[in-house]
């Protein structure tokens, strides 16, 4: 049977646009529990400016106890290089560096145009082959099926920055709806194009429940081939510089879907449900969504 790894990047992407900050110790906690219910990859902080996004100001702290604990994958996102210095200077497994197919876009997030940020991705690389650490250099394309401040956003755009990441030695590409722009259809046509360009190299996506489609987006992404999917703890995140952009598809609800579909996540759904409540009571003040959480688990019983 075939395994859909489920990444929970609730900790960073949840917490980004959280308005009170979770305390380190409950943040670690969300880890434990996480790893205790099967989640088997957690993306756990941000290495951005502490100024721009407080809720990261202990990341620091929050990576080396996370990778501390074991059981589960950690990685954590950089905005830039010198976000990717603070992480190599930790050992960081894995870093997850962002490009925005949508210059305006780019320009917003993180004050730079698209060219300039792929250039950059290839001084981290350059960097980290330099300081001889063995980070894993992931790679996501934001904004890859639309965006909320430019509109349509050329396949043809996202492709030609796919091919020159992987050119510059990205080991994994990941396809982000950012703003929730994107319908099954356009998943797949994209997905399958750029798994054509990657060859060897990993796909992942990562979607957004903006206007209700991202479980249909992830099973057309499912249906293609792709076996690794970003999802939320409770639905939670949110880009702070996309207008209009809400949160990510819901863990709970897509590893119901992944498990319906016939495949396997090595998550307990009911533990994860537990998790989901803990958290909940840590934020709330945040908006947290999920349709299994509601209604609970279908009754099973022989025909």
């Amino acid at each position: 049977m075939t395994r859909i790894s489920l990444r929970d990047v609730g900790p960073r992407d949840g917490l980004q646009a959280a308005s009170a900050f979770l305390p380190t110790e409950k943040k670690i906690e969300w880890f434990r529990l996480a790893a205790a219910a099967g989640v088997p990859d957690i993306e756990v902080t941000s290495f951005s400016s502490p100024r721009l996004l407080p809720q990261f100001a202990d990341a620091p702290e929050v990576l080396p106890a996370a990778m501390a604990m074991g059981g589960f994958g950690v990685s954590a996102l950089i905005p830039n290089r010198k976000g990717a210095e603070r992480g190599f200077a930790l050992k960081a497994p894995k870093l997850n560096y962002v490009v925005s197919a949508s210059n305006a876009h780019s320009l917003s997030n993180v004050g730079r145009s698209t060219a300039d940020a792929v250039g950059e991705f290839g001084e981290i690389v350059r960097l980290r082959d330099h300081l001889g650490v063995t980070t894993e250099l992931s790679v996501g394309i934001a904004t890859s099926f639309g965006c909320s401040i430019a509109g349509r956003v050329p396949e043809s755009d996202v492709l030609r920055i796919a091919e020159e990441l992987l050119s510059l030695g990205a080991q994994e590409i990941s396809l982000a709806d950012t703003v929730g722009y994107a319908n099954p259809r356009q998943v797949a046509r994209l997905v399958k194009a750029v798994m054509g360009l990657a060859g060897d190299v990993p796909l992942l996506c990562h979607f957004h429940d903006t206007r209700g489609l991202g479980l249909a987006n992830a099973a057309a992404a499912i249906d293609q081939g792709v076996t690794r999917l970003d999802a939320s703890l409770g639905g939670l995140g949110g880009c702070p510089f996309a207008p209009g952009a809400t949160g990510n598809i819901n863990l709970e609800d897509t590893v119901f879907l992944v498990h319906e579909m016939g495949f396997e996540t090595g998550i307990d759904l009911e533990a994860l449900i537990d998790v989901r409540r803990s958290v909940q009571s840590w934020l709330p003040g945040e908006s947290f969504t999920g349709a299994v959480a509601k209604a609970g688990l279908p009754l099973r019983k022989a025909a």
